[in-house]
């Protein structure tokens, strides 16, 4: 409670009646005004009910004023416009006023009240006198204030003032300096600009500094504090302050220097209203003018000597008398009577007007001569006048642009002997004639339904209207004495700037209408509502189990935080995910060095920001930086004096002094031969320090952290005959992100982690993910007095997002297509802002609760954050919880885990969610921090198996791959792979490849025995794909043909051949299904190395073109020649080339498949896997142009056909 309090309800308010106050009439354009005598510190109220009755309201606004006029509706957060008041008449339901209010009048304005009732009101409001010097400026006068020459010298000067002003542009104050440099708040379209301001003329050269606050030019009072420091200035207008760097030019100059000796004494100028610009001269009121602690306005009533008066000034506030109106409903509308002189005499219409909105009706009237109407409104933010006669439109014109800008814009209508001209803003624009009522903005819905049908309704505000020079009193016509209204208030203007401040974060771009305000995040990098969610991952670690391979992303390493989303390199290896950080120089450079320069001095810059960089390099699992030094007589070290010749700079900022080189430890100034003993000279411990006349080097990795990146090099010994030296600093390369696998367990449902209050007022997001195979359980809450935040599993298939900031509980709920109780990971993201709350669950839509209008925005908590559990203790979660974010930064959940009963730290686990993106039959292997794909039986390689194998071939190029034979088997079986054993069935084999060629006939594979069997892959003479199985050598070899012709075409074609027990199927993509029968299937009887004729005759023409992922079972041939050809049993004759000739090359989604049935007894097995196989490739590559159009081929069925059995 305040030290003094003013009680307005000790006695009756009205002078009839008792037990408070209660109007004749219980409607909303009832009010009840306290005069409080003077102007007043009013820091609470507090309501009651009629004593003794029924009447009461549960609903009303608070306006204040300081002359009765001109009010100004006190809002709680910034938006809220009501407060809620009784729900009975005895208890009384008091509100302390978040900011306390100036103000000499107060005004209640009854909203709802209770409905078997009508309005009662006892009221009480605390505060205390308030007293105040002020000073009217009429736009010709100024005030100026300076130091005398002994004036005490400080290190931080504080201007603080409250002004008032109707326009909108003006020069405030201005704080100068000797030589012409000044700082200068103006106002400028009804924002507070600091601007620094060079010269005495109007071509002053100005630099702009800062810009705060909008719509000051609304003749209220607003508070502003100027304070400058040595470095700095700090900037306060209303409740929003802004630290602004001070120039360079003023960092060691005093800026209070008039005419005196700078070292001894200290000079300010503060001037008001300098004359030399009259343009900019401010019209307006000045309150408590201070510098440094003086009231400078009683110094001038006083005629102190240090303040020089110029022009009129006037020691009160002497306030126009212009009264406004607003318009805020969909349904507000006023009329005036207008009775308009004879035509020769002419009419007009003027008025002022303020919005946000591109359209709505501005006014409205009947032409009964003409028998026609007027609609005078905005479209597109420009002012357009439309006379109309039925369906038959007399008259269009325009005039403005930009109207809705918030700004007031004056317009006149006039008319006089039948021509009829617009301006706005004092630019005309042209013709009619009229009489009778006038209608501003809406219209009676009994009168002009029609005007609703086409036109929007105005919102906004309206003064100064004037009809035929006649000033209308809208005093009046709120005492119902003329004209009539609907929905309006009446003597105010209700603006408000929905962005100032932006509540757009992160760059975006804030638009607004009169009842919301949109974010564009158009190239921000940032989402939502608000721009407030980054749209780009925090690591490489997350881009790559997000199924991504190597290349440049964007990394947002704080998430929705303050640091800017940054582009990197992203190196997926098989092993590790590498993250790179580039600066202006990774060459190798030779030192040049300057005459009479004993040190060469190479700074690093980095393409990313202080904190990016840092950041990025601190979540990291691993860092690490090249650091070489090439010599030849130049050293690192002076051995004789212990002092380094050079040394390096790296960590924070500009980077701490090391003296140890790439590969050595910390602090030991010694190189990485020093610590593996292998330096040249044994009793030195670099390299280079041997002072050597051949060229030597020092190189390896720095790896701690710390001390990275490298910032500069200080490089010596670099100037004696014949010294010569050259450096390289590699990029910064990182693997591994300790926030993304943070990670706990939750055993019990009375298990949790607790972490401080989280603090999201105005925007939260949090993100994680989670796996469980249990149905419910709260993964997260926070509590307030009455706010709370809360994400939980309701069930197997929902989470839900829920909480309250003072407005009622509200819920977001998104529902899985899938059990979420899989023990799978899912990820969720929930973001609460002041426009709306949102929750995504996996890649699901968002789905989305829109926050009330003018509700509260604040999301108040106080108690400890509750993970995996509740305050409660019950409805907890069990399972894991990993990578939690809130508002962008990780909570440590394994650090917390490791000292709370029931929680684990970390969580195994990875390949049930992460496994499908191992391609191409590569296996997940589980990593205690992720998994990794193992490509040892798949053709394809990269980190997801992903990579196709290519090999172009020139003449003579073969590949041989060989089994050994049985008895080797046996005897050294540990030589083989186990996929030989694994993948071995006689019932079956699986055979693919892609290939490229325009060569026909050519053989792709061949396979053979020791035991006189083979199968063949070849291109024949019509360029028609054939399979020969060679299965019995009594027989001769059968076939199996595609049924299509071309496919030497140059592109790419896909064949799979897969065999079971009795059946062999072909599929060749881009063609339609055929399928035919085989004969009888029998062991391989041949050579390995008879071919048939045909075959051989094939074979020798060798093969020109492409072959790709090259599969049989689980031997990949291809892929262990081109990347393990020591290693591998294969046998490479001529040139063998890796190429990227697989890729692709057209998308037609016709494929054929050829099925080939075995003749024979169906039980019949086949035992080639357990003979020596030999699979053998001969291709020959010529260079070959391919065209990448879609091989289109028709989609042909070709029914099966059964060979007999003696074929």
């Amino acid at each position: 409670r305040a030290t003094c309090r003013l009680s307005l309800a000790s006695k009756p308010l009205l002078p009839a009646g008792a037990g408070g106050w209660s109007p004749l009439t219980s409607d909303r354009y009832q009010w009840l005004q306290v005069d409080l005598g003077e102007r007043t510190k009013i820091t609470a109220v507090a309501t009651q009910g009629r004593y003794g009755s029924s009447d009461w309201l549960t609903t009303y606004l608070l306006m204040f004023s300081d002359m009765g006029h001109n009010w100004k509706q006190y809002r709680q957060e910034d938006s809220i416009g009501s407060f809620s008041g009784n729900s009975n008449a005895d208890s009384v339901v008091q509100y302390k006023l978040q900011q306390p209010a100036m103000a000499r009048f107060l005004r209640l304005i009854p909203l709802d009240w209770n409905p078997s009732g009508r309005i009662g009101l006892r009221l009480e409001a605390y505060g205390c006198p308030y007293s105040s010097d002020v000073v009217s400026f009429d736009g010709s006068s100024c005030l100026l204030y300076r130091l005398t020459a002994g004036s005490r010298r400080t290190s931080t000067s504080v201007v603080t003032l409250k002004f008032k002003t109707m326009r909108n542009s003006g020069t405030i104050l201005q704080v100068k300096r000797s030589d012409g440099l000044s700082l200068n708040l103006e106002l400028e379209r009804g924002k507070l600009l600091l601007l620094l301001r060079r010269g005495r003329t109007l071509s002053t050269e100005t630099r702009h500094l800062a810009s705060l606050g909008s719509l000051l030019d609304d003749q209220h009072w607003h508070h502003v504090t100027l304070e400058l420091h040595s470095l700095h200035v700090n900037l306060t207008v209303d409740k929003l302050t802004k630290r602004v760097q001070i120039p360079t030019e003023l960092h060691h100059l005093d800026i209070d220097e008039v005419g005196s000796n700078s070292h001894q004494h200290k000079s300010v100028e503060s001037l008001l209203q300098k004359t030399i610009i009259s343009s900019r001269n401010f019209h307006g009121c000045l309150e408590n003018l201070q510098f440094n602690g003086l009231n400078l306005l009683e110094l001038a009533k006083v005629n102190d000597h240090r303040v020089a008066a110029v022009g009129n000034l006037t020691f009160s506030c002497v306030e126009p008398n212009s009264v406004a109106v607003t318009f805020s409903d969909p349904h507000s509308f006023l009329q005036l009577p207008w009775a308009t002189a004879s035509s020769s005499e002419g009419a007009s219409v003027e008025f002022q007007f303020r919005t946000w909105n591109k359209a709505g009706l501005l006014l409205t009237f009947d032409l009964p001569q003409q028998g026609g109407v007027v609609w005078f409104y905005l479209s597109e933010a420009r002012l357009k006048l439309h006379i109309q006669k039925g369906e038959k439109v007399l008259l269009e014109l325009s005039a403005g642009s930009a109207l809705s800008d918030g700004q007031w814009h004056s317009v006149e209508l006039n008319s006089r002997r039948g021509h009829l001209s617009i301006s706005v803003d004092k630019e005309e624009g042209g013709s009619a004639q009229f009489r009778n009522h006038a209608f501003f903005s809406g219209c009676p819905t009994e009168d002009r339904q029609e005007s609703k049908d086409h036109l929007d309704t105005f919102y906004g505000c309206m003064r100064s209207i004037t009809l035929d020079t006649n000033i209308v009193d809208l005093i009046l016509v709120q005492q119902r004495q003329l004209g009539n209204y609907s929905n309006l208030q009446i003597d105010m203007c209700g603006i408000i700037d929905r962005c100032s401040p932006s509540r757009c974060e992160h760059g975006g771009c804030c638009s607004q209408s009169w009842t919301n305000f949109h974010c564009n995040c158009s190239d921000s990098g940032y989402s939502g509502a608000t721009c407030h969610s980054s749209v780009h991952e925090p690591s490489c670690e997350a881009y790559k189990h997000n199924g991504n391979t190597s290349g440049y992303f964007y990394i947002d390493v704080d998430g929705s935080g303050p640091i800017k989303p940054q582009l990197v390199y992203c190196n997926m290896t098989e092993t590790d995910t590498w993250m790179i950080l580039q600066h202006n120089n990774t060459e190798l450079t030779r030192i040049r060095p300057s005459p009479g320069v004993d040190q060469l001095s190479v700074h690093f810059g980095y393409l990313s920001e202080e904190e990016q960089l840092l950041t990025a390099i601190s979540q990291s699992e691993h860092c690490e930086q090249e650091l070489s030094y090439h010599c030849r007589k130049s050293r690192l070290h002076n051995t004789s004096e212990g002092s380094p010749f050079s040394w390096w700079l790296g960590g924070p900022g500009s980077g701490r002094v090391h003296t140890h080189w790439g590969g050595a430890h910390p602090d030991s100034q010694q190189c990485s031969c020093g610590l593996q003993g292998d330096c040249v000279d044994p009793q030195l411990f670099c390299n280079c320090d041997a002072d050597g006349t051949e060229w030597s080097e020092d190189s390896g990795l720095l790896t701690h952290k710390e001390s990275l990146p490298v910032r500069a090099l200080v490089l010596g010994d670099v100037q004696r005959p014949g010294s010569e030296a050259a450096y390289r600093v590699g990029p910064v390369h990182c693997y591994g992100d300790k926030n993304f696998w943070n990670a706990a367990s939750f055993d019990k449902q009375t298990s949790y982690l607790h972490f401080p209050t989280f603090h999201g007022e105005l925007s939260a997001d949090i993100s994680f993910l989670f796996k469980t195979t249990t149905s419910s359980g709260v993964f997260l809450e926070n509590l307030g007095i009455k706010d709370f935040i809360r994400i939980e599993l309701s069930s197997s298939t929902w989470v839900v997002f829920s909480f309250d900031v003072g407005n009622g509980p509200l819920e977001v709920k998104v529902e899985s297509r899938v059990p979420l109780d899989d023990g799978r990971w899912h990820r969720v993201r929930a973001e609460r802002n002041i426009k709306e709350a949102s929750l995504q669950l996996d890649d699901l839509p968002v789905a989305t609760q829109q926050a009330p209008t003018d509700g509260h925005v604040h999301l108040q908590l106080n108690s400890q954050l509750f993970i995996g559990g509740t305050a409660s203790r019950q409805g907890g979660f069990r399972g894991c919880i990993r990578s939690l974010k809130l508002n962008g930064a990780t909570l440590d959940l394994e650090e917390r885990a490791k000292i709370t009963p029931g929680v684990r730290p970390g969580c195994p686990g990875h390949c049930s969610s992460y496994g499908p993106l191992c391609q191409n039959q590569g296996r997940c292997v589980e990593k205690p921090s992720g998994f990794s794909c193992d490509c040892s039986s798949s053709a394809y390689t990269g980190i997801f198996c992903q990579t196709e194998l290519s090999g172009s071939f020139k003449a003579g190029t073969s590949i041989r791959y060989s089994f050994k034979d049985p008895y080797e088997w046996s005897r050294n079986s540990s030589h083989l792979p186990s996929s030989i054993y694994s993948d071995s069935t006689p019932r079956g084999e699986n055979i693919s490849l892609s290939f490229r060629t325009t060569q026909s006939p050519a053989l792709l594979l061949y396979i053979s025995s020791f035991y006189r069997g083979h199968v063949a892959l070849l291109i024949n003479k019509h360029g028609e794909l054939e399979v020969r199985y060679k299965l019995d050598s009594s027989r001769d070899a059968e076939v199996l043909r595609s049924g299509v012709r071309g496919m030497a075409n140059g592109h790419l074609h896909s064949v799979s051949i897969r065999r079971q027990t009795h059946t062999v199927s072909m599929q060749v993509r881009e063609i339609s299904p055929t399928c035919v029968y085989l004969n009888t299937l029998s062991t391989f009887k041949i050579k390995s190395d008879d071919l048939d004729p045909h075959l051989t005759r094939v074979a020798s023409l060798g093969f020109t073109g492409c072959l790709s992922v090259v599969q049989f079972n689980s031997i990949n041939p291809l892929k262990a020649a081109l990347l393990h050809p020591d290693s591998s049993p294969v046998v490479i004759t001529g040139p063998l080339a890796q190429s990227n000739c697989g890729s692709p090359a057209s998308a037609n989604p016709y494929t054929m498949e050829t099925t080939h049935h075995l003749s024979g007894p169906l039980g019949l097995e086949w035992v080639c896997y357990d003979l020596p196989l030999i699979v053998f490739m001969t291709c020959v590559f010529l260079e070959i142009w391919f065209s990448f159009s879609a091989l289109v081929l028709l989609n042909v069925e070709v029914h099966c056909s059964i060979f007999p059995h003696n074929l």
